[in-house]
């Protein structure tokens, strides 16, 4: 729980009655890897905070494969803001890579939060702002790049996740072969 003020605070001031505000309308949560926390065709109705693991975001292509479109570990918020805030189902499904523990925000206790406390909104804009640019930085440079210089991005850039994702999604989320990574993998050594 400290984790999520801490890094409420890093985008804005809260008092003590806000922070116990805030403590007090989440809930804890937990996921088993390979579970799916969210499934495309529903409308996501709540915010996580995610405490400890690794979940990941996929959709289904036309062809009907499964493609990897990024990870969120821990200390970080995870939703599906577009339809969130339109209120219209996902095209996407987040599903645990492993063992998922994570604070909920329901859509009602973030109204409730929004229209109680003053900073929550520019508090959650600053968040979301970060973690969409965070998303394009991740996603702008892949487009011109090689697979292997790829795969050393995302190594340089998640050192504590690549053991931690099984090879399968990873290369899914460079847009290779899996037997493409172990080749990237075995010539790096």
């Amino acid at each position: 729980m400290e984790t999520l003020i801490n890094y409420l605070l890093h985008y804005g001031n809260l008092n003590k009655q806000q922070i116990e505000l805030i403590k007090s309308k989440v809930v804890f949560r937990e996921t088993k890897k390979e579970a799916y926390y969210h499934e495309a065709g529903k409308i996501p109705n709540e915010v996580i905070f995610l405490t400890e693991g690794i979940m990941r975001i996929c959709y289904y292509n036309h062809k009907g494969d499964e493609v990897t479109k990024y990870f969120v570990d821990e200390n970080n918020f995870l939703a599906d803001i577009n339809s969130y805030n339109q209120e219209i189902p996902s095209t996407e499904y987040v599903q645990a890579v492993t063992d998922c523990k994570y604070l909920v925000f329901s859509k009602s206790a973030m109204k409730e939060l929004s229209a109680t406390i003053i900073e929550w909104d520019k508090i959650i804009a600053k968040i979301t702002s970060k973690a969409l640019a965070d998303k394009v930085n991740r996603i702008s440079p892949m487009m011109t790049e090689g697979a292997r210089e790829r795969y050393q991005k995302f190594l340089t850039t998640y050192p504590s996740q690549a053991n931690r994702i099984p090879l399968s999604y990873i290369a899914s989320y460079l847009g290779i072969t899996q037997s493409s990574l172990s080749r990237i993998r075995k010539s790096m050594l």
